[in-house]
């Protein structure tokens, strides 16, 4: 029998996205991306160049002009805003900047937080936050409030949130950008982990700290990616 063909997590085809302005503003050039399984890729990039409207592409919060976007083998494209909505519940987790912890709630509540607008069973769901907290080096602080933890730990704990229903790619946006040196290198470490594990992880990030830790870099200069040696 052949051997079953295994999706990229992640395949752009000649993306493009444009605002309208006069002239019109080529936020994306003709990108093409292709994430695999278990990549760990920085895009880097300074501020204007795109990145954050990658993100968003990526993240299936904004569409496309033109060219081709496959998420696990989904075309998304031409999806209606309900099926994108609920491939982007079940294949992506968030990682801010800010940390989006609710400040009246617990670490675990933070965490099971995840779930209250999927199609995730109810029953379970404390055991599985209590499980991506374990994950992400955080057992000992389940009933703390955020305003008890470090940085460090709160955005351990925002990354078990975008953990819980095992998404496929864990899509980073300057996720250490809040922390001292100390922090980052923590998130760091969590981030190498949870790759060794399996995770495909994308950080857009302009931090050269950041983007050396991962195992591939590209760059965004002007809506243009690029392979960085």
């Amino acid at each position: 029998m052949p051997e079953p063909v295994i999706e990229p997590v992640i395949e752009l085809a000649a993306v493009s996205r444009r605002f309208r302005a006069d002239p019109p503003v080529r936020a994306l050039d003709e990108v093409s991306l292709r994430v695999a399984r278990g990549d760990y890729v920085a895009v880097a990039g300074p501020s204007g160049s795109g990145k954050s409207t990658l993100l968003n592409v990526l993240g299936l919060l904004d569409r496309p002009t033109s060219g081709s976007y496959r998420l696990d083998g989904t075309e998304t494209t031409a999806l209606r805003d309900g099926a994108r909505t609920r491939l982007r519940g079940e294949r992506i987790g968030f990682v801010f900047q800010s940390f989006h912890l609710l400040a009246h709630r617990s670490v675990v509540e933070n965490v099971m937080l995840a779930e209250v607008y999927g199609a995730h069973p109810r029953k379970g769901r404390r055991e599985r936050a209590l499980e991506a907290l374990d994950r992400v080096g955080l057992s000992h602080r389940t009933g703390f409030p955020p305003g008890r933890l470090s940085g460090g730990e709160r955005q351990r704990a925002a990354i078990a949130r975008a953990l819980m229903g095992g998404p496929s790619l864990l899509l980073c946006d300057e996720p250490t950008g809040n922390l001292d040196s100390r922090n980052t290198g923590s998130v760091l470490a969590l981030f190498d982990e949870l790759r060794a594990q399996g995770l495909t992880i994308v950080v857009i990030t302009h931090e050269d700290e950041v983007s050396r830790r991962a195992g591939r870099r590209v760059r965004i200069t002007d809506g243009v990616l690029s392979e960085d040696a």
